[in-house]
């Protein structure tokens, strides 16, 4: 069974930092680019980051530049998000996801990806 597990979120103040991580299994690791996505409610789920299959590819948003993160440890079939510096409008359910990809490119959309956890709840208090 293909299943992606979320952890790390929780309450956190402004200025603070959360380490959220995403262990894959039932699938290649190495095989998928992965990504990070949130969403808030009322709101579009919104791509955050993106890692191709061997981690030498990576994009962030804008908002999140200089500020988070992501790498995986395909030995692990681990995906990580570190987000320092942490802001309110952060403040969201973020999800992992994977989509098969043997280039060293990952996908911005949303729509590429056809795996995906259950979330973990970041909360940013100011």
């Amino acid at each position: 069974q293909v299943q992606l597990t979320e952890s790390g979120g929780g309450l956190v103040q402004a200025g603070g930092s959360l380490r959220l991580s995403c262990t894959a299994s039932g699938l290649n690791f190495d095989h998928y680019a992965m990504a990070w996505f949130r969403q808030t409610p009322g709101k579009e789920r919104e791509g955050v980051s993106c890692i191709s299959n061997n981690g030498r590819t990576t994009s962030l948003l804008d908002s999140v530049e200089g500020r988070f993160t992501i790498s995986r440890e395909n030995a692990k079939n681990t995906l990580y998000l570190q987000m320092n510096s942490l802001e309110p409008e952060d403040t969201a359910m973020y999800y992992c996801a994977a989509a098969p990809n043997l280039g060293s490119w990952c996908y911005s959309s949303q729509f590429e990806y056809d795996v995906w956890g259950q979330g973990t709840q970041v909360t940013v208090s100011s």
